[in-house]
């Protein structure tokens, strides 16, 4: 969080204005890319849910699915526990 905002403000090697437009732009441009509604994250967290359940057993109570993202990516983050892996019940091909 803190390098987010040293990028954002400048730190002490303050960059030139340039890249500090350049460094903004491009997280604006993250956000706009990444400015899920919650009823998308919701439909995405029951597709995830349906497939996984198919596999295994699972705490549908305690899953957290969020977006994370830095200056280059943004990556799904989901911590699902796993009660039990259903072995046999699916023939896998």
């Amino acid at each position: 969080m803190m390098d987010f905002l040293k990028k954002l403000f400048g730190g002490s090697n303050e960059p030139a204005s340039g890249q500090k437009a350049k460094n903004r732009l491009q997280i604006v441009l993250m956000h706009d890319r990444t400015d899920i509604s919650p009823q998308l994250l919701d439909n995405l967290r029951d597709e995830i849910v349906k497939v996984l359940t198919k596999y295994m057993d699972i705490d549908t109570q305690k899953i957290e699915i969020d977006l994370d993202h830095d200056e280059q990516a943004v990556a799904l983050v989901a911590n699902i526990p796993v009660i039990r892996i259903k072995r046999g019940s699916i023939e896998l091909r």
